[in-house]
């Protein structure tokens, strides 16, 4: 055993329920560069960095209620001033009332995780500016829409009218062909409307992600006899203003798919808060799914890679008796409470 205490390259040490350390074997002094005399004369904490102090006794208090430390990574300051992170195995031997601790450098690793965690960040900052690009796009092309082409029919429709009403002796069936083209201009201009708020809709800015959802799916019923109906259990505020876009685009999207096949039965698209996440459910009771799409199908790249952009995770459940969901399930840890994505 001794001979193991001197050899092994992990730091282990014995420290007593003081907090000063009462052994360290060679491996302690090589990585932390102090001499066995000032690593026993100071207490253990003041060899952590400032950051870890307070997690490190948290996890000391759990150690002397009986609990074996497993994995618990915290950085120490070498005496040239390097960080050195360790993960550690401890128990409390409580008849010596002492610690044995036995640690790994895990630094590097640690310093990999942080490039990666960079390179995420970089990445996830990348996808929401190109997101914002496209958004603002769709929102200038729907401001156009409706702005624009839309109040010009209009007026093409008011002077229908107006000649409708000053040539009264107008044969009927000009009068009929008159008449049609004023109908046909209204028409043009709902549609209009329409496409405008599929592009880019104002409502989501205007009164938030609920009464969005509720006009979408109401349209959806109206437009192809499909009965579709919102519920929700979460708090919206929660949510960051990216992912209200997206969970609307999603279902927007979802929606789209649903009418690329003939069986779809009622929809139901619900918002609900779990203690941990926030879930985006899409149901169709029917067979509105192709019988053998999954969340990694090309027909769902696009809801994918934005569920992607939110962290969330999609899952297509299949049930033959009861139809089929996509679901699309946000950690609430990765909510980032800052503005992103606007319309």
């Amino acid at each position: 055993m001794s001979d193991f205490f001197e050899l092994t390259p992990d730091l282990v040490w014995i420290a007593g329920k003081d907090g000063y350390l009462q052994k360290v074997n060679p491996a302690v002094i090589r990585k932390l560069g102090f001499t066995v005399e000032e690593l026993l004369s100071r207490p253990i904490s003041s060899f952590i960095h400032a950051d870890d102090v307070e997690k490190t006794l948290q996890n000391r208090f759990r150690l002397f209620q009986g609990e074996i430390l497993h994995n618990f990574c915290n950085r120490y300051i070498a005496k040239n001033g390097d960080i050195i992170w360790l993960e550690w195995t401890s128990v409390y031997i409580a008849s010596r009332e002492v610690v044995l601790a036995i640690a790994k450098d895990v630094t590097d690793r640690k310093n990999i995780e942080k490039e990666v965690e960079a390179q995420f960040v970089k990445f996830k900052g990348l996808a929401s500016h190109f997101k914002n690009l496209l958004e603002n796009d769709r929102k200038y092309f729907a401001h156009e829409l409706h702005e624009e082409l839309a109040q010009l029919l209009a007026v093409v429709n008011m002077d229908i009218s107006w000649l409708s009403i000053q040539t009264e002796n107008m044969p009927d069936k000009i009068r009929n062909r008159v008449e049609h083209a004023s109908e046909v201009c209204k028409l043009m201009i709902k549609t209009i409307q329409r496409l405008a708020f599929s592009i880019s809709p104002k409502i989501l800015d205007d009164f938030g992600l609920n009464a969005t959802m509720e006009w979408l799916c109401t349209e959806f019923s109206i437009l192809h006899g499909i009965e579709c109906v919102f519920d929700h259990n979460y708090d919206e505020d929660a949510l960051t203003s990216e992912m209200k876009l997206d969970f609307f685009r999603i279902s927007q999207e979802s929606l789209a798919d649903l009418l690329d096949y003939s069986q779809a039965g009622k929809i139901r698209i619900s918002i609900n808060d779990s203690e941990n996440n926030i879930e985006l459910l899409i149901c169709d009771s029917g067979n509105g799914l192709h019988p053998g799409i999954s969340e990694n199908a090309t027909e769902l790249t696009s809801i994918r890679e934005r569920a992607r952009s939110i962290n969330g995770i999609i899952t297509v459940i299949k049930n033959t008796s009861s139809g089929s969901s996509i679901s699309v399930v946000v950690d609430k840890q990765y909510i980032e409470n800052e503005p992103a994505a606007t319309l």
